[in-house]
C-alpha cells in the first residue's frame, strides 16, 4: 500500500461541519469594526499651520536673533558680577573726607553691641556671639558708606579693603578667621575664642587703635 492511499480522507461534509464550528466558537473573532474617522482639524488649526508654512523662512531668523539676545544677555550678567566682585575699593573723595575717628561706631552703640554678644557668651553661645559682633561691624561699615560693601563681597574680602584704617582691617580678621572656623571649619567656638574677638572690636570700635599707616 503506497503512503498516499494510506492518508484517510476527510469527507466533505466533516470539513463543512468543523468549519461552522469554528465560525461559532465565541474565542474567536472573524468580524472587525472598522475604527472611527478621525475628527476633522479645527480651522484655526488650518490657520495657523497655513501661516507657519509660509513663515517657515523666517522662522529661521527669529531663531538665532533670540538665542543671539540670550547669549548676549548672559555675557553681560556674567561681566557684571565679575567686575562688582573684582572692583578694587579705590580711594574717592567721600573716603578722603572719612578721617579714622569717622569710621568708628558711637560709644554708645559699640557698648550696646558689646553686651549683646556678653549676654550670649554668658549663655556659653559663643559662635552666636561672634557672629553677632562681625555682622554688626560690618553694618557699622555700610552705614558709614552705603557703597563700600557689596553683596559679592565675603567678610574675609571686607576685611581686607583697602579703604578702611589698617587696624580697623587686621581686628576684623581676627574676627572673621573665628567666624570662618565656626561656619565653615565644624569646630565650635570657645570662651578663649570669643575673647579674641571681643578685643578685636573694642580695637575695631573704640579710639585710640585706629590710625592709617
Amino acid at each position: 500500500m503506497s503512503a498516499t492511499s494510506a492518508t484517510p480522507i476527510v469527507r466533505a461534509d466533516t470539513l463543512a461541519a468543523a468549519h461552522a464550528r469554528l465560525l461559532h466558537d465565541p474565542t474567536y473573532q472573524f468580524g472587525f469594526t472598522p475604527p472611527p474617522p478621525p475628527p476633522p482639524i479645527p480651522d484655526w488649526l488650518r490657520a495657523l499651520i497655513r501661516f507657519l508654512g509660509q513663515a517657515a523662512p523666517y522662522l529661521q531668523w527669529v531663531f538665532w536673533g533670540l538665542l543671539a539676545v540670550g547669549l548676549i544677555t548672559i555675557m553681560v550678567l556674567l561681566a557684571r558680577e565679575f567686575l562688582v566682585y573684582r572692583r578694587p575699593a579705590r580711594a574717592t573723595q567721600e573716603t578722603v573726607a572719612l578721617g579714622a575717628e569717622d569710621w568708628r561706631p558711637t560709644a554708645a552703640r559699640a557698648r550696646a553691641l558689646l553686651a549683646d554678644a556678653d549676654r550670649l557668651a554668658g549663655e556659653g553661645r559663643f559662635d552666636e556671639a561672634a557672629h553677632v559682633l562681625l555682622f554688626r561691624s560690618i553694618d557699622d561699615l555700610e552705614e558709614k558708606r552705603p557703597r563700600l560693601v557689596v553683596p559679592a563681597y565675603t567678610s574675609r574680602d571686607i576685611a581686607i579693603l583697602r579703604d578702611l584704617p589698617d587696624s580697623a582691617g587686621r581686628a576684623l580678621d581676627v574676627i572673621v578667621r573665628h567666624v570662618e572656623r565656626s561656619l565653615f571649619g565644624g569646630r565650635s567656638l570657645s570662651a578663649g575664642d570669643f575673647a579674641d574677638c571681643r578685643s578685636a572690636y573694642e580695637a575695631f570700635a573704640f579710639p585710640g587703635l585706629w590710625s592709617r599707616r
